[in-house]
């Protein structure tokens, strides 16, 4: 799992063993955000002594007072180095008001600018400032970052994934009465979601009330994974593609024939399809939950078979992925033939073309031998 927003800085003596703490809980990468001008060169420095933290460069809200020229020099300066990925955290902060707004305003627009200029995505901090936030976005017309700790409602979530940004949740989703966050949560598209603790802040249920720190991800993950019904293992992979393709940092999945949604395994064996559909996925993404399936070729039968193991293991296989299955009938017949004589189940989902594909009735036929469960869906 990745974190995607914490302040190591603010642990002092006791980061090497937090970062130890994270690597126990799953957690294989740290990004420590910025926020004024000390927190800038400790967050370099840590990022340089541990292989698993990155760094952003920025002025937070509450600070954006202290904002000058030479900051903004040193800012630009140190965007260019090999750990910083990022500019933030930056943004506005109406409740607290530790800045004029005025002067919030001003930095955040001139940090907007500098971010566009070096070509980083930003770390958006929006509290009580959401109109405010999306006006000076839309005038530096910057579309590439993230709502970090995103607090606002369901319809702010929309516009602003609307202008391309993504939706951070933090372990306020496991609070009781966090009613609104469950609501954006469930809703936010897999392409769109991202994590984080805000360490040492904002400590999750069941842990809430002590200093929190990034091995506590896992619970923000269980409760989205409760939420969304599906697993742990799914929130990790969909999150961790969605930071890396972000900040540009780790390898992002080549593509899979066989992969596994909750305690599903689905099968990839095309990308083509007979139908042109303005809605499918496969026009607006490579991944599905997280899984590359752009396929580079076609599987042969026994790839696909190899991909499988053992069919047991899983509670259903399920022909469906980028394209029409039925356009690779044989494929379908040998694989699941195999399939069934090693005792697993399977479905395949089809726009429902194989009879004019083939000109016959193959639905019947496949029933009659194969027991094939069949449904009219070419989503996973």
């Amino acid at each position: 799992m990745i974190d995607s927003h914490c302040h190591l800085e603010m642990f002092k003596k006791d980061i090497p063993q937090v970062i130890k703490h994270a690597q126990n809980a799953g957690v294989n990468t740290i990004i420590t955000i910025s926020s004024d001008t000390e927190s800038i060169d400790e967050a370099i420095k840590i990022a340089e002594q541990y292989p698993m933290v990155y760094a952003t460069v920025g002025i937070h809200p509450h600070d954006a007072k202290d904002l000058n020229n030479e900051i903004l020099k040193k800012i630009f300066e140190l965007s260019r180095h090999p750990k910083v990925i990022a500019i933030g955290e930056i943004g506005l902060d109406y409740h607290y008001d530790h800045s004029p707004r005025e002067i919030q305003r001003e930095a955040f627009a001139s940090q907007l600018s500098l971010a566009r200029d070096v070509g980083l995505p930003v770390v958006i901090h929006s509290r009580e400032a959401f109109e405010d936030t999306i006006k000076i976005l839309k005038e530096q017309n910057i579309n590439k970052g993230v709502m970090h700790c995103f607090s606002g409602n369901l319809n702010q979530a929309k516009r602003a994934m609307d202008m391309g940004f993504l939706i951070s949740i933090s372990g306020v989703v496991t609070f009781k009465n966090a009613t609104k966050i469950k609501e954006v949560a469930r809703f936010v598209p897999d392409d769109y979601l991202m994590i984080e603790t805000d360490a040492p802040y904002l400590a999750p249920e069941p842990m809430r009330g002590k200093r929190n720190e990034p091995a506590f991800l896992i619970y923000t993950a269980k409760a989205l994974a409760e939420l969304r019904g599906v697993t742990v293992e799914d929130i990790d992979r969909i999150t961790t593609v969605n930071v890396n393709k972000l900040f540009h940092i780790g390898d992002l999945p080549r593509c899979e024939i066989a992969y596994k949604i909750r305690d599903t395994l689905y099968l990839n064996v095309t990308n083509r399809c007979t139908n042109i559909c303005k809605f499918c996925v496969r026009f607006h993404t490579d991944y599905v939950k997280g899984h590359n399936l752009r396929l580079e070729r076609e599987p042969s039968a026994e790839e696909l078979i190899e991909a499988v193991g053992d069919p047991k293991k899983y509670k259903e296989i399920v022909f469906c992925g980028y394209g029409e299955p039925f356009l690779r009938l044989d494929i379908i017949k040998k694989v699941a033939k195999w399939i069934k004589d090693k005792g697993g189940k399977v479905r395949i989902n089809t726009n429902g073309h194989g009879n004019l594909i083939h000109e016959r009735k193959i639905l019947p036929e496949l029933e009659r031998t194969y027991r094939f469960h069949l449904s009219e869906s070419q989503c996973p």
